[in-house]
């Protein structure tokens, strides 16, 4: 009614999530504190070997080893994601069993017996299968220190990329390559215009989180005693004694390459995000899926 006195508006009060904040501020003075203020942390021999030239090449060897096992786990990954999605039940079998063998087995174990492969195997002969041999290379001479860690990371890799791509190709809706198939869009369009581009939006963050998680992963090749960032470290704490600074320059440089890569990845994730709806075929049911997919995306943007 007009003589009913105006409404206000009070705001819901938090005092709980002040309290929290509160608690966590100081949690994080203190550390920040901890950190400055204790000369145990060596923080000038730390800027001293942050940018020595044997800890330049370890990263730059780091960032090699993590490439060769991406890309060559991705490739050897997508190879099997096909194969497991295959009908040929031996393909399908022949992809499981990969993929199971190299998830169960520690990467260390299998670091080292690519590196002692030549206690098996003194020389590796190339010719027909089951036939005469046209040459034979030493095991030693074919792989070396540096192809046994490239060969394991990969293979490692491999199996767990083959899962990721398989769920990617399975996140698309089947109802899409029926509707091609019915236009008679080929086969090889089919996958590079309307599967890929939709699975990558699911392909994208867990690829990016094993590219991290390699990235953290090649230290475990020290045990080869190949120069990576965390065994050139031990290097260079046992010959000087500064084990805490060695330790802090090496987490600086894992600390740095993982969020220039998660910076990246978020970027190609909205890219793809962006193309949601552009890779839909035109047909009725591609039409109303790029309808639903355009109305899920502006409530989003309303979020």
């Amino acid at each position: 009614m007009s003589g009913d006195p105006p409404l206000t508006v009070v705001t819901a009060r938090h005092p709980g999530r002040w309290a929290a904040a509160a608690v966590v501020l100081v949690l994080l003075l203190m550390a920040a504190n901890a950190l400055v203020t204790n000369p145990a942390w060596e923080w000038p021999i730390v800027g001293e070997y942050l940018f020595y030239p044997s800890i330049l090449r370890a990263v730059a060897f780091t960032l090699e080893l993590t490439a060769l096992g991406i890309v060559l786990g991705f490739l050897l990954g997508t190879v099997l994601a096909l194969m497991r999605l295959s009908a040929n039940p031996l393909l399908s079998s022949v992809a499981w069993g990969y993929t199971w063998l190299f998830r169960s087995v520690p990467l260390i174990l299998q670091l080292l017996f690519w590196y002692n492969l030549a206690l098996l195997y003194k020389q590796i002969s190339f010719g027909v299968p089951f036939g005469p041999s046209f040459f034979s290379v030493g095991t030693m001479d074919l792989i070396g220190p540096v192809t046994a860690a490239a060969l394991g990371l990969a293979l490692h890799q491999g199996a767990y990329a083959a899962e990721i791509v398989r769920a990617g190709f399975l996140s698309v809706d089947q109802g899409q390559l029926e509707a091609a198939a019915a236009l008679g869009i080929p086969r090889a369009r089919q996958v590079f215009r309307i599967v890929l581009p939709q699975a990558m939006r699911t392909i994208v963050p867990t690829a990016g989180n094993e590219i991290i998680g390699l990235v953290k992963g090649t230290s475990v090749v020290y045990i080869m005693a190949l120069p990576e960032l965390f065994y050139q470290a031990q290097v260079i704490y046992n010959r000087s004694g500064r084990v805490i600074a060695l330790l802090l320059v090496a987490a600086i440089w894992y600390l740095a390459l993982t969020t220039v890569l998660s910076v990246f990845q978020y970027y190609l994730e909205r890219h793809y995000a962006k193309g949601a709806t552009r890779h839909l075929p035109e047909t009725p049911l591609g039409r109303l899926r790029r309808a639903v997919a355009t109305r899920n995306a502006a409530a989003r943007r309303a979020l």
